[in-house]
């Protein structure tokens, strides 16, 4: 078998963070005296990075970059405090990760979280593995669904398009695959439904971790 790379999505494919995404973007708006939302609000609200996340998350009038930037400011300062109070691994993620490095496989994650708090999360709820890249939304990388954070994974792991597997559950990680020509796997255990996945041409979409080593170990 030749070196796979399993490019990971974090939000809704290792990590159920919607908990603490939601307290945390609550307490901004309550602070500012703001309406606050619900759990199944928040899971529409995530995906496209920490600014999209508060933009949506704030009344349309006020959705002004300059009030954007503050709230986004105040919100990450809120949530890098309390970011693992209530988030918690997907189950079966850490057997995933087990037999995946055990059959040689490369890992590596790519997320449009903000950079801080991927390394933070990661490091607190799988620092057993070894990722040979660890990549959130950091300035002079646009955020998925553009091919450049993959393109940079693959040229740090020495891995071709063929052999790398971009596995999410949104409908954006399956356009970052795309974009890059890279396999995809969609996963339905996170924030957005199998027809999201199914709409943006995912190549394979499962229902738990265990199907993802048979596809990449398989193929």
């Amino acid at each position: 078998m030749s070196k796979k790379l399993a490019i990971l999505d974090l939000d809704g494919t290792l990590l159920n963070t919607i908990g603490d995404l939601a307290a945390c973007c609550n307490e901004m708006l309550a602070k500012r005296g703001l309406e606050q939302h619900s759990y199944n609000d928040y899971c529409h609200f995530v995906g496209n990075g920490v600014k999209r996340l508060v933009e949506r998350a704030l009344p349309e009038h006020l959705r002004t970059e300059e009030y954007i930037s503050s709230a986004r400011k105040d919100f990450v300062d809120i949530y890098l405090n309390n970011i693992d109070r209530y988030s918690e691994v997907y189950d079966g993620i850490i057997e995933m990760l087990e037999q995946l490095s055990a059959a040689g496989v490369t890992l590596a994650v790519a997320s449009n979280k903000f950079h801080a708090g991927t390394n933070r999360l990661i490091e607190r709820f799988f620092g057993q593995f070894h990722f040979e890249a660890i990549y959130g939304n950091r300035e002079g990388f646009p955020l998925k669904p553009d091919a450049a954070l993959l393109h940079l994974i693959m040229e740090q792991c020495g891995a071709t398009a063929d052999q790398t597997y971009m596995i999410g559950d949104s409908g954006v990680d399956i356009q970052t695959a795309a974009a890059a020509g890279t396999h995809s796997i969609g996963v339905t255990w996170g924030f957005r439904d199998h027809e999201e996945l199914l709409d943006n041409g995912a190549e394979h979409i499962v229902n738990n971790p265990k199907q993802i080593v048979e596809i990449i170990c398989k193929e």
